[in-house]
């Protein structure tokens, strides 16, 4: 699918690279000077603007010089070969497609200056772990001022009836205690009270290839059950408009379901649950397209998307995400929630799995990742997407040109 680059990109763009260049030149005609300010001195402007190029680009870690050479730069080693978390200044476009762009920055620095109508919001937060990953966690006493704060200039752009999905994991306990931690419920209170989001619906991903845990509680003491599941909340800022249509996620029926459609539904009449529940003679006749989905999401963390990202980090010598959700959640949260052409975001993209779905099905995409490296390797999974452009001063990250 081929179509215009859609507003939202050429102002994001536009604005990531006033802050940051889309590449730094290397060798360019420097124009004649020009007279500048009020003194009239004259200066070469092209040259102080890549100058400002260059230390906006060392002060965020991505450029370094080189020993020994005057006016030679290189990608600086944390840019190579580790995460390189964004500065609160940094905005750079890392890649783009004809549907959706992939910001470098933190989600609080581009979206207090968005103003594009957004259908869906799907995210997985950072979890409030007691032992942060490598690419950073809130504390659970900050969990929900930080979530409140991030998804604040989010929801003011929000569509009516556009909903927000929130992966916020579960396996947090109180200190020291089996006892579960109730971040799940203070963050879900707090985002009904200060941003006006209400509840549609606790969804849980079932997993069962999680690994064994909570491993003292439940491998050690023994008073605790294995956990199979993290906690999906679904919200809308109004939820009589909410544009969520379960047409759109319908599954294939049982074989045994068909035939009884077809044979004209059942033939019998039973009464179940004193009287509540009643069955009718042709009851489930009608033949229809498929079954409502339950509010329950069983996969495994297993992906071919997350395997062809393993590889491309890999072969890039980059670091590889260490908590990846496969793209089918994201991917069924968008058709359910969405229309083609409407616009997805995601504020903490990790290996950009929302942005692959929504490219997918010829929906409109933004998401922003704090670290480069992510970016990076996400980018090598959308090189067959009509429009797709990394930004070249992203090329050698990791060490290794694609």
């Amino acid at each position: 699918m081929h179509v215009a680059e859609p507003h939202f990109m050429r102002s994001l763009q536009a604005e990531a690279s006033s802050v940051v260049p889309r590449s730094v030149p290397q060798a360019v005609p420097v124009p004649a000077s020009k007279a500048v300010g009020a003194s009239g001195a004259m200066h070469s402007t092209e040259k102080r603007r890549l100058r400002w190029y260059q230390q906006t680009l060392r002060r965020a870690g991505v450029l370094e010089r080189v020993e020994g050479e005057r006016g030679v730069w290189k990608l600086a080693d944390a840019a190579s070969k580790d995460l390189c978390k964004a500065q609160a200044t940094t905005k750079l476009v890392a890649f783009s497609t004809d549907l959706g762009v992939a910001i470098w920055s933190k989600a609080e620095s581009t979206f207090p200056s968005f103003d594009e109508p957004i259908a869906l919001v799907v995210t997985s937060t950072p979890y409030p772990l007691r032992r942060p990953r490598a690419y950073g966690n809130p504390t659970e006493a900050d969990f929900v001022d930080f979530i409140c704060h991030a998804v604040e200039p989010i929801a003011k752009n929000l569509i009516p009836g556009a909903s927000v999905i929130l992966n916020i994991g579960l396996d947090i306990f109180e200190e020291g205690s089996p006892a579960r931690s109730l971040y799940p419920e203070r963050l879900t209170l707090a985002l009904r009270d200060r941003l006006g989001l209400s509840l549609m619906d606790r969804i849980p991903w079932v997993n069962y290839s999680k690994p064994p845990g909570p491993t003292y509680w439940a491998c050690v003491k023994r008073v605790q059950l294995s956990a199979a599941y993290e906690q999906v909340l679904w919200l809308t800022n109004d939820p009589m408009r909410v544009r969520s249509d379960n047409r759109r996620v319908l599954e294939p029926h049982t074989d045994r379901h068909l035939e009884l459609m077809q044979s004209g539904g059942a033939n019998r009449t039973a009464v179940y649950g004193d009287g509540a529940y009643r069955l009718r003679p042709n009851s489930f006749g009608k033949v229809t397209s498929g079954k409502i989905p339950r509010n329950v999401i069983e996969r495994g963390h297993a992906c071919s998307d997350t395997r062809a990202y393993r590889q491309h980090a890999k072969a890039l010598g980059l670091p590889i995400h260490g908590a990846m959700q496969p793209t089918d959640i994201a991917d069924f949260f968008i058709r359910l929630c969405t229309e083609p052409g409407e616009l997805v975001v995601d504020l903490f993209a990790g290996t950009v799995k929302t942005g692959l779905a929504a490219e997918r099905l010829g929906r409109r995409w933004l998401v922003t990742e704090m670290m480069l490296s992510y970016l990076r390797g996400a980018a090598e999974m959308f090189r067959g997407a009509p429009g797709f452009d990394l930004n070249p001063a992203l090329e050698c990250v990791g060490g290794m040109r694609s």
